[in-house]
């Protein structure tokens, strides 16, 4: 456990990852992430270096997990010319945890080769506690030897690690997983608001659900916070926007129409369009429970 690990992007998911590895003996080298204030008070709890800049993180760290957005964010990261990843990064080894586009993915991945470093995928299909707990379920892509390089840091994060294969192979899967969950998450919510305004009781109506066809996970975890109008953030709306999209795009780029996926994607866009884009994915039953206050 002599490798030094580095994080950029230290919100609720990054920093529980890095608590977990400072938890288990890892030695954490640099935090970084755009809301400085946090990186500062992390770095100060974990007893590391808050880099300002990112080619710092590179420099003081053997393997950098990165935790970021969207595609956006991570071009900006990797290729901005004034400060970048990518700087002195022979011998180093990225492993990109989010749920961003194939496409990204491979063109840090052939990016960081040609620097002499390597490249990983982890996409996650966890919350913040299983990073806290490490207990996450890890797809990575990328090749074999780099992942068995990084696996045993990889187990120590996860309950679940699969190699699903090539890069942008994790990022199409994780794409897959999280169109089917926000399909689940619109129709759910779509039935609890036709519940409600026949009047009927929505606990009896969920507990129908759960033994019926109807059941699913999204049911067991966001059900109870549909009822009471409770949308705290732990997946947003936003995300949930973006990652729908991926999917479309996904689709479009091999010819296959999911109609069901652009009905989803276009509940999530409106959320965010009128300002509720930092509600939980949850908050997708405002738009059908309009009428009824918690």
């Amino acid at each position: 456990m002599n490798q030094k690990i580095g994080f950029v992007g230290v919100g609720r998911m990054g920093a529980n990852m890095a608590r977990n590895l400072k938890d288990k003996g890892y030695e954490i080298s640099s935090v970084n992430d755009v809301n400085k204030e946090a990186a500062a008070e992390l770095a100060q709890e974990l007893g590391c270096l808050h880099a300002e800049n990112l080619a710092q993180v590179t420099e003081s760290s053997d393997i950098i997990f990165t935790v970021i957005t969207n595609d956006e964010a991570m071009r900006s990261i990797y290729f901005s010319e004034d400060d970048n990843l990518l700087i002195n990064a022979g011998g180093k080894s990225f492993i990109n945890c989010a749920t961003l586009s194939p496409g990204i993915q491979k063109e840090v991945a052939d990016a960081a080769e040609e620097s002499g470093a390597g490249a990983l995928e982890g996409c996650m299909a966890s919350s913040i506690p299983q990073a806290r707990e490490g207990k996450l379920y890890l797809m990575i892509g990328g090749k074999e030897d780099i992942f068995n390089a990084m696996k045993p840091i990889l187990e120590d994060m996860s309950i679940n690690l699969k190699l699903i294969g090539d890069i942008g192979r994790a990022a199409q899967v994780k794409a897959l997983v999280n169109m089917v969950m926000n399909i689940n998450t619109a129709g759910l919510a779509e039935g609890l608001g036709l519940a409600d305004a026949l009047g009927l009781d929505l606990e009896m109506v969920c507990d129908v659900f759960s033994q019926t066809g109807a059941n699913s996970r999204v049911l067991e975890t966001d059900a109870e916070d549909m009822i009471a109008r409770d949308h705290e953030a732990w997946f947003s709306a936003e995300h949930a926007a973006k990652d729908s999209g991926i999917a479309a795009d996904i689709a479009n780029s091999v010819g296959v129409n999911l109609p069901l996926n652009d009905a989803t994607c276009s509940q999530f866009n409106k959320l965010v369009e009128d300002g509720k884009g930092d509600l939980d994915k949850s908050g997708v039953a405002e738009l059908t429970f309009k009428g009824r206050h918690p």
